[in-house]
C-alpha cells in the first residue's frame, strides 16, 4: 500500500488548535504578550509564535509542535524530527536544521477533543532548543555524528537504541515508514526533559 501525506489533514488541525491555543496563553502567559505568524518565509524558518516580555520588550521565536495524531492519548514521551524524505531526497528534520532559527519549541501534549477540530485541553511545555542540543551533545548526539546511524536505520522501521542513552528513562530512535515522509526521529521522554532543565510545562 502507497504511503499517504497527513500534511494537509494536519494543517487544518494545527490551525483549529491554535485557537484553542491563543486562549491558553492569554490565561497563563501572563508576562508576556503573544503574536501569531503569518509570515510564510518566517514559518519556514520555524517560527509559529513570537513571545513579547511586557516588561524587557525583549522576543522570542517560537515553534509549535502539537501531538495531533494521538488526539486523547496521554503520552509519556515527544517526537523530534531528525530527517524525513521530500520527493526522493532526504532532508534534515527542524531539530538540527540550521536554517531554523526557532528558540523554543511549543509541545503540545495530551490533547483532548470532543468533537472534530473542538478542543477542550492539552499539556503545554516549553523546550529551550539550544538547551536541548547542547543536553543531546552530551550523549554525542548531533548533526555531524548521526550520519552514518541515520543512513544505516532508514531501511528498518521501528525502535533503535543507542549508547548511553536510556530506552526506557530517557530515549530512543524511532524510524516510520507508513507516512510518505519516512521520517526519522528521536524520542524523548518528557520527564528526562523536565529533569535536564530544558524543558519546564506551562499548563
Amino acid at each position: 500500500m502507497e504511503a499517504k501525506s497527513t500534511f494537509y489533514d494536519d494543517l487544518h488541525k494545527e490551525r483549529a488548535l491554535a485557537k484553542f491555543l491563543d486562549s491558553q496563553y492569554r490565561k497563563y502567559l501572563r508576562l508576556y504578550h503573544f503574536k501569531r505568524i503569518r509570515s510564510t518565509k518566517k514559518q519556514k524558518a520555524g517560527i509559529d509564535l513570537e513571545l513579547i516580555h511586557k516588561t524587557s520588550g525583549k522576543s522570542y521565536a517560537v515553534d509549535e509542535k502539537a501531538q495531533l495524531d494521538y488526539l486523547n492519548e496521554s503520552l509519556p514521551t515527544f517526537a523530534f524530527e531528525l530527517q524525513y524524505q521530500l520527493y526522493g531526497k532526504t532532508k534534515p528534520g527542524w531539530l538540527f536544521d540550521p536554517l531554523k532559527t526557532t528558540e523554543f519549541y511549543a509541545l503540545v501534549t495530551s490533547i483532548y477533543s470532543d468533537e472534530d477540530d473542538v478542543f477542550t485541553a492539552c499539556n503545554l511545555y516549553f523546550v529551550n532548543r539550544e538547551k536541548l542540543i547542547g543536553s543531546l551533545k552530551t550523549h554525542n548526539i548531533g548533526p555531524h555524528t548521526l550520519g552514518s546511524f541515520l543512513h544505516d536505520i532508514e531501511q528498518q522501521p521501528g525502535l533503535h537504541t543507542w549508547p548511553g542513552l536510556c530506552r526506557k528513562t530517557e530515549g530512543y530512535f524511532y524510524v516510520t515508514h507508513h507516512k510518505a515522509e519516512r521520517p526519522i526521529n528521536i524520542i524523548l521522554r518528557l520527564d528526562y526533559l523536565v529533569a535536564k532543565k530544558v524543558a519546564k510545562r506551562l499548563f
